[in-house]
This record gives C-alpha cells, sequence and structure tokens, in this order.
C-alpha cells in the first residue's frame, strides 16, 4: 500500500485492474486505492508478470502493507498453490438486465463494491440518490455524476428535509487536511517572505500568444506561474526538496504540486511531472488533464506522492496575497493571489500596471530569508521574459 498523503495510514483497495498471470510494464496501472481525499490508481515500477495477489478488494490495510507479487522479467517463478476456482453462479440467480439497461454495465451484484468516482458519492448523498439503485456508465460500470444526476431526476419527489449533513468522504478529507496542516504547524519553523511582480509584459505577451491560437489550445497565465517556479527552482535548489527524518533530502527532479479546490469542499495537490522540461503548451495540456481527473477522482499514485513543492493560486477572484502551510514533507510552498492592477513607477513616470503579489513560506531548518529572497526575484525576472519560458 503506497504512501498518498503526509498522514495517511491505511487505504482500501477498491479493485484489482490485471490479473494474476498478465504481463505489467512501468507505467502502468495495477490497481485503484481509496484514500481519505480520492480514489488513485496505482502504478506499476517494474516490468514483469503479476503472478500473485495478497489482498482482495474492499479490504483496508496500512500502508506498507505488500499488495501483490510482481516476478521480474527473467526470475523464476515462486511456487504457489493454485486458488481454488470460484463456484458457478446459479443460471437463475443471474439478473436479467431491465430493456431501459441495455447497452449499459449492470450493476454490482449484491454484496460486491460499488465502483463509484468520489464527486458522483458526493453528489450521490447531496440529491439523496441510494448508489444501489444506480446503473453506472462509466469504464467497468463505475458509477458517474451523470448517472446520479441522471437518477435524481426520474426519482419520486421527496419533502423538502434538512440540509445535508456532510458526506463520509468530505469529513474523512478534512479530518486528513487538519492532521496534515497540524502537523506542518507544530513540526516546520516557517518563514514567510513576499513581492509584487509587475505582469504588464506577461500578460500582454499571452493575449499576443493567445489571439494564434485556437480557443481550445489557449494558455491560462497560471501555467506561466508555474513555469516560472520550476525554472526559478533550478537556481534555489533547496526549495525542491523534503525534510527526511533529521536532514534535508533534495530532489533532482522538479515535480511542483498544483493545489486544486474539488467539488464539495477540499484541496489536493498532485504532481505535474518534470515540470521545469516542458514547453509551455503541453504544460497547459497536462494541467487541464490533471485538474479534470482530480476533480473526477482518477489520479495516479505517482502524481500524489511525487510533489517537490506546492503551488496554490487563489485565481482570478481570490484575496490579493496567500500565506500558505507547507505540506509536509516537502519544505516551500509558493502562492500567488489574484492579478490586480495598482500605481507602478516606472524610468520616473506613473503608470497602472496589472501586479500579482507572490509569497514564499519555507522551512527555516534548510534555507533563510536570504535565499528565499533570491528564489523570488528568480521567479520574478523570469516572467519578465514570457517567452523564454
Amino acid at each position: 500500500m503506497p504512501i498518498l498523503g503526509a498522514d495517511m495510514q491505511s487505504g482500501t483497495l477498491v479493485e484489482w485492474k490485471k490479473q494474476p498471470g498478465d504481463r505489467v510494464a512501468r507505467g502502468d496501472i495495477i490497481a485503484e486505492v481509496e484514500t481519505d481525499k480520492a480514489d488513485v490508481e496505482v502504478e506499476i515500477f517494474m516490468t514483469g508478470v503479476l503472478e500473485r495477489v495478497l489482498v482482495e478488494p474492499g479490504t483496508k490495510v496500512p500502508v506498507g502493507t505488500p499488495l501483490a507479487i510482481i516476478r521480474e522479467e527473467g526470475a523464476a517463478a515462486a511456487p504457489a498453490p493454485a486458488p481454488a476456482p470460484a463456484p458457478p453462479t446459479p443460471p437463475a440467480a443471474r439478473p436479467t438486465p431491465r430493456p431501459a439497461e441495455a447497452g449499459r454495465p449492470p450493476r454490482a451484484p449484491a454484496g460486491e463494491r460499488l465502483r463509484v468516482s468520489p464527486s458522483a458519492r458526493q453528489l450521490a448523498a447531496e440529491l439523496h440518490v441510494d448508489l444501489a439503485t444506480v446503473t453506472g456508465s462509466g469504464p467497468d460500470g463505475r458509477i458517474m455524476r451523470r448517472d446520479i444526476e441522471e437518477a435524481a431526476a426520474h426519482a419520486a419527489p421527496v419533502p423538502e428535509a434538512a440540509p445535508p449533513a456532510v458526506s463520509d468522504r468530505q469529513a474523512r478529507m478534512r479530518q486528513a487536511i487538519a492532521a496534515a496542516m497540524t502537523r506542518s504547524a507544530r513540526e516546520i519553523p516557517h518563514f514567510h517572505l513576499s513581492t509584487t511582480i509587475d505582469m504588464s509584459r506577461t500578460m500582454t505577451w499571452l493575449t499576443e500568444e493567445n489571439s494564434r491560437k485556437p480557443i481550445t489550445d489557449r494558455l491560462l497565465y497560471g501555467v506561466l506561474l508555474i513555469k516560472a517556479v520550476a525554472l526559478a527552482l533550478r537556481e534555489a535548489p533547496e526549495f525542491n526538496a523534503v525534510w527526511a527524518g533529521d536532514g534535508v533530502r533534495l530532489i533532482p527532479a522538479i515535480h511542483v504540486g498544483v493545489a486544486i479546490s474539488l467539488r464539495g469542499g477540499g484541496l489536493i495537490a498532485p504532481a505535474l511531472h518534470d515540470t521545469d522540461q516542458q514547453r509551455l503548451d503541453g504544460l497547459m495540456k497536462d494541467f487541464r488533464d490533471l485538474v479534470k481527473r482530480a476533480r473526477a477522482g482518477s489520479l495516479r499514485s505517482s502524481e500524489v506522492s511525487d510533489p517537490t513543492i506546492t503551488i496554490t493560486s487563489l485565481g482570478e477572484t481570490g484575496a490579493e496575497s496567500v500565506f500558505g502551510l507547507i505540506y509536509p514533507p516537502q519544505v516551500a510552498l509558493v502562492g500567488f493571489g489574484r492579478v490586480t492592477e495598482r500605481a507602478v513607477v516606472v524610468n520616473g513616470g506613473l503608470f497602472v500596471h496589472p501586479v500579482i503579489t507572490a509569497t514564499l513560506s519555507a522551512d527555516h531548518r534548510v534555507a533563510d530569508g536570504h535565499r528565499g529572497s533570491l528564489f523570488l526575484a528568480a521567479i520574478d525576472r523570469l516572467l519578465q521574459e514570457p517567452s523564454q519560458l
């Protein structure tokens, strides 16, 4: 069971994507695990054969528990008794799909764990829809938001009741966030810095660049912020690190985690891998995909476990600045407020320019204010040359 969060202690195996005897390659999705924040697809990091599964779907096990045995290519097979075949279901017990369900995956049999996306589970709780009565239209019969909406639309009206209580998933997510942030505030000696960045060159370049692109391929200014932070980390590598035990461990690769707000509340900050090496168009595509999958509850395990620093951005309608808490075991967090207009002095003249406040929350055990100031200055300098990002 992989560690998929700073204070994650256990996870529930939802399903196996591969079966014993299947060949697996590095990067394949082998299983799906439910955590307090999302359902996460577990990747494999070797090539070989899935020889044996050790944990059955629906089982909750502690972090570090072996889930399966993978035989690497060229290795001898380990002797193991073949599992006894499950008794066949009597023909009379097999349900016959209703005509309205033709062409759609059948509902899970009684006693079998329902496959439900986290957002669909949340919506079902809000609309008082019984998941056992819903037919899933997603892969392998997975229940999606559209299935909940359809079920709610055809349900008989019910008397208006008190506002729905917070769902179990929401409650567990808030508990997980509370545990991580309490640990952060208790264990990490934070220091905070801020700077105001003139965004006029960035926004002018962005407008011109987007005018040459179709609407679906246009860049958001947020992706320029992400790329600038990633490139600045090359000059300030001590902030691209984790605190391991009694010391800092620098990470060679730069995997920027981006804070994403989830429907129904809560945050998750999965990684954009090798952020500094990506072109802006590719980074924009990956960012859109990451947000979509995060809100649908289909992140990969490496995206959850690999961030080396986190960026939080309040977007166009948020506050002007944000001073966040570091997500352990990381050692830094960069925050961006909304872009706003201010009077600035340029070459002795007074002008109105778009500006943004960038903040740094950093671990004083690994860096100091001088190095933090140089890091923020590097982000500022990179944003003044957006065509070079």
